[in-house]
């Protein structure tokens, strides 16, 4: 069973098992966080589509550490203009392991 669910103004397709990296989440190494903004949820032949959201469906996951994604580099220039700008950003990311995912009521 999958599901889709939406955290950071993102959307990822999970499964019981998988470790993703999401946007940074206030939560410490090794803490239980759910997920309640499920819009898709799906098995073998069975699946739940929200309406936004599924009612009474959940994700649960375990934060595995808290980290920094690669450095990209933002570079501006004007042609002709001498103007130049180079800038380098990481983003904070928060890794996590999906341990269950509860299906919602069905309609």
């Amino acid at each position: 069973m999958y599901a889709v669910i939406k955290t950071g103004g993102k959307q990822y397709k999970v499964q019981e098992g998988d470790t993703i990296r999401i946007e940074k989440l206030d939560a410490q190494k090794g803490e239980q966080i759910t997920f309640d903004d499920i819009l898709f949820v799906g098995g073998d032949e069975e699946y739940q589509l929200g309406k936004p959201i599924v009612d009474g469906a959940s994700v649960k996951a375990r934060v595995v550490r808290q980290m920094r994604d690669k450095k990209i580099i933002v570079f501006k220039m004007k042609r002709r203009k001498r103007y130049r700008k180079t800038q380098g950003h990481r983003q904070n990311l928060t890794e996590i392991f999906i341990t269950k995912v509860e299906p919602g009521k069905e309609a």
